[in-house]
C-alpha cells in the first residue's frame, strides 16, 4: 500500500517533530525527540493515532497545546511490517528511502533508524 506521511514541527510541551503514517482510518504517529535530517537512529515514543486533517493542516493545536509547521510531507511504502518494528520506504520533500521503526520496550518507546538515500541539508 502506498500512503501519504507528513512529519510535522510541534513547539509542545517542548520543541520535537511528529511522524504521521496515513493508515486506513487514522495516523499512526510517533513523536520525534530529534530532527529527522540524517541518517542514523533517533528517539520515537508512540503516540495515540491522530486524526487524518493533519496530513494537510499546519497552525495551532486544539487546547493551548502549542501549534505544527509541516517539516516534511509526501508518500511511503510498507516493505516489512511485524508487531514490533515497521519498514517503509519514504518518498518526501526532504527525505527519500528506506526507514525503519522499531519497538524498543512496551512502554512506548521506539526508534526511528533512516537510511535515506539523499536528506535535507537543513
Amino acid at each position: 500500500m502506498i500512503a501519504r506521511f507528513v512529519i510535522l514541527t510541534h513547539d509542545h510541551p517542548h520543541l520535537h517533530w511528529d511522524l504521521m503514517l496515513e493508515d486506513e482510518t487514522s495516523l499512526l504517529t510517533w513523536r520525534l525527540s530529534e530532527e529527522p535530517n540524517r541518517t542514523g537512529s533517533i528517539p520515537a515514543e508512540a503516540l495515540p493515532p491522530h486524526r487524518k486533517h493533519y496530513l494537510d493542516y499546519e497552525g495551532p493545536v486544539s487546547g493551548n497545546r502549542g501549534s505544527v509547521t509541516r517539516w516534511d510531507a509526501g508518500t511511503y511504502e510498507v516493505t516489512h511490517q511485524s508487531e514490533y518494528e515497521l519498514s517503509i520506504v519514504l518518498n518526501g520533500e526532504k527525505l527519500h528511502g528506506p526507514a525503519t521503526l522499531s519497538q524498543l520496550d512496551s512502554n512506548g518507546k521506539w526508534k526511528l533508524q533512516l537510511s535515506t538515500e539523499d536528506s535535507s541539508d537543513s
